[in-house]
């Protein structure tokens, strides 16, 4: 049942109330961030914001964001004297009618129309041009105390004006590196009977790591609708890592797919196709089982040349420009026989395991061309900042990885930027134009990546436009391209040997 009026204002004075308590045990400073849960309801993200400061505000500023569906939604930063606090708006899928509104564009060249603001140009506003434009400016001009919760409440209604807040909309009153998109899981990842792992898009053609965002998450959409009109609606369960797990058994189908879903998305030529395909876990004594996940048969078991040449044939029937551990880990003659063979990016995960040692080897045996970086596979920073440093100094490409199974925590959109493999800049090194570099000098990448007119970048993945702890990484790379602003570099085409200058 959709909240009522009289409803919403008790929840928001319970949950004020509630974080009011906990502040006075335990005062705040700092940076702060605060997720909502439950339905969009009116307020509740401005009125928590200054709770949690407990001072005036000194500014406010909005964005849109992707939520845990892929769709945009709005995040909003406050600053006081303490710091900066955050918090995102989150939606219901199943909204009742007497609902406060959700401002959405219906721009269907944006996300399938529910994005959260249209261009200026356009002399639209939506919920994030409110925000900034009308709530922002007055609630800092009227320099109310953080304490007095009603009085703001009352203000920004009086501000709306509305029964159903429509003109700011619900979510704007409440709001106050190349990306790799794995869109179809397989492999250990999903209970399908696909045998390769994630079958990733790459928008290369996007002109920065926001319009990147926006492709992905429009072609993960529509590969939703081709999945269900061919399968069924129960087909587009997803995965582990946010991608859809369909009950396909060819992987040349899986691609299929991918394909069609770009075409009808409007992309085919922004984006390139990767795939993980986890080899080892198919490897048995010695070939490759491409049904692995139904009783064993040695009769249906590949040789690594067979499986060579089943590469090469994607290669040629689709645009097929990345591919992570071909063969299994210690296979080493056919990782070098196939990495000769084709002009691809060929990553090293389970070859490598982000261990120096086993990275060198690679190296000496030419058994690949790109890292896949996981901190948690060596086991600290600075080793992981060698293993990058290796890598490159090789020749290499890196791709700062996630886990399949993940937390909200968003350090590694941080470190792919502060270590220059990453699509927009640095952050570990953030700083005013002309000061020097934080970071220590030898723990940094070759060739001058790490300078103030010239940030070096290349690739992440970190699953599908789908899942909160997915999405987690991917906002925090847009609020740092945006904050970098014109400093931002976005590896684009150029993601395996990204341009500095």
């Amino acid at each position: 049942m959709a909240p009522n009026r009289v409803h919403c204002v008790l929840v928001i004075q319970n949950q004020i109330q509630r974080v009011q308590n906990q502040l006075q045990r335990c005062p705040l400073s700092g940076r702060t961030e605060f997720r909502l849960s439950g339905e969009d309801n009116t307020m509740v993200l401005v009125l928590f914001c200054l709770v949690l400061a407990r001072m005036s505000i000194t500014k406010i500023h909005a964005r849109e964001i992707l939520d845990s569906r892929g769709n945009p939604t709005v995040e909003v930063d406050l600053w006081t004297a303490k710091g900066l606090f955050r918090a995102a708006v989150p939606s219901g899928a199943s909204t009742g009618v007497h609902e406060a509104l959700e401002l959405r564009d219906g721009d269907k060249s944006r996300y399938l129309g529910k994005g959260r603001r249209t261009p200026v140009r356009t002399g639209t506003q939506k919920a994030v041009d409110h925000v900034n434009k009308e709530i922002a400016p007055q609630l800092i001009e009227k320099k109310f105390s953080v304490v007095e919760q009603e009085k703001i409440d009352k203000f920004m209604l009086e501000l709306d004006g509305t029964e159903n807040k429509s003109k700011f909309g619900a979510n704007a009153i409440l709001g106050v590196s190349l990306a790799a998109f794995n869109v179809i899981n397989g492999g250990s990842h999903a209970g399908n009977k696909l045998a390769m792992q994630e079958f990733m898009i790459l928008p290369v053609g996007a002109s920065n790591f926001h319009e990147a965002m926006r492709i992905g998450a429009e072609v993960y959409h529509n590969l939703k609708n081709v999945i269900k009109a061919k399968y069924g609606k129960d087909a587009t369960n997803v995965g582990d890592e946010g991608g859809f797990a369909p009950n396909i058994l060819e992987n040349n189908e899986a691609l299929e797919l991918l394909k069609t879903a770009i075409e009808k998305a409007g992309y085919p030529d922004k984006i390139i196709i990767g795939m993980d395909v986890a080899a080892s876990e198919f490897f048995r004594n010695g070939k490759y089982d491409l049904d692995f996940k139904s009783p064993d048969d040695p009769a249906r078991h590949i040789s690594g040349e067979q499986l060579g040449d089943l590469y090469r044939s994607f290669i040629k029937g689709y645009p097929v420009q990345s591919i992570e551990d071909p063969f299994d880990q210690d296979d080493w003659e056919q990782w070098a026989k196939f990495t000769a063979s084709v002009d691809i990016q060929i990553v090293g995960d389970d070859l490598t395991v982000t261990n120096p040692k086993r990275i060198q080897q690679a190296v000496e045996k030419k058994a690949c061309n790109c890292l896949l970086l996981k901190v948690n596979q060596i086991g600290s920073v600075t080793e992981s900042i060698q293993a990058c440093k290796l890598a490159q100094t090789s020749g290499w490409g890196v791709m700062v990885s996630h886990r399949s199974g993940e937390t909200e925590d968003t350090f590694i959109s941080d470190l792919v930027v502060g270590l220059c493999t990453g699509q927009v800049g640095w952050v570990l090194g953030r700083q005013p134009a002309g000061s020097e570099p934080t970071e220590p000098r030898p723990l940094l990448p070759p060739a001058g990546c790490f300078t103030n007119d010239a940030l070096c970048v290349s690739q992440i993945k970190t699953g599908a436009p789908c899942r909160s702890e997915r999405l987690a990484k991917y906002n925090q790379l847009m609020r740092i391209e945006e904050e970098l602003g014109d400093k931002a570099k976005f590896a684009g085409k150029d993601f395996r040997h990204p341009k500095i200058n």
